[in-house]
């Protein structure tokens, strides 16, 4: 398959690239727009601590579930975890690492200092 024309908008710029449909995000934005730094969020660095995002392909869908999840409940339970991240199918590691990381990210999250990063970007 060529590659496909995509239009969006990252940190703020619209952006156009013709990237393949099975490209890894992180590759086009450090190959073809040259983002080579990275701020990640606690749910992103739990998930590679953990061994929580194995090939890729789960991983975008399993953070951005998680992250709506810690908003709704902060220190989730097996069972919060379980439904927040249904729907989103892994076939690389058994859940058990992402279920520790969506806790470890959860702990991360309720920390003084995230929140006052947290608080400091939004002043910003």
């Amino acid at each position: 398959m060529g590659k496909v024309r995509i239009d969006f908008r990252v940190n703020g710029s619209e952006r156009t690239v013709d990237a393949y449909p099975m490209a890894r995000l992180l590759d086009v934005l450090r190959e073809q727009i040259g983002l080579t730094g990275t701020r990640l969020h606690p749910m992103q660095e739990a998930f590679a601590a953990a061994g929580g995002a194995q090939c890729g392909i789960c991983t975008p869908g399993m953070i951005l579930a998680a992250c709506q999840l810690l908003e709704r409940f902060p220190r989730p339970t097996d069972d919060q975890i379980r439904e927040g991240l249904a729907g989103n199918l892994c076939r690389c590691t058994g859940y058990q690492k992402i279920f520790d990381a969506v806790r470890e990210a959860g702990e991360a999250m309720q920390s003084d200092s995230f929140r006052a990063a947290t608080v400091r970007e939004s002043v910003s």
